[in-house]
């Protein structure tokens, strides 16, 4: 996946590792803004009662 990505980005390498950089902190930022928060009252994060 990884490659097939790197070969059809444009530009010489060192464009393409610009682009391939903004496009990781483009994911890293739509799952900490929209997907996370979206799942957080799905997760039994929130449920830390000890059982005794």
């Amino acid at each position: 996946m990884y490659g097939w990505i790197w070969r059809h980005l444009p530009g010489p390498p060192a464009l393409r590792v610009v682009e391939a950089a903004v496009l990781v902190l483009g994911v890293v930022a739509l799952l900490m803004f929209v997907v996370f928060p979206w799942a957080e009252p799905l997760l039994p994060f929130n449920d830390v009662s000890v059982q005794e």
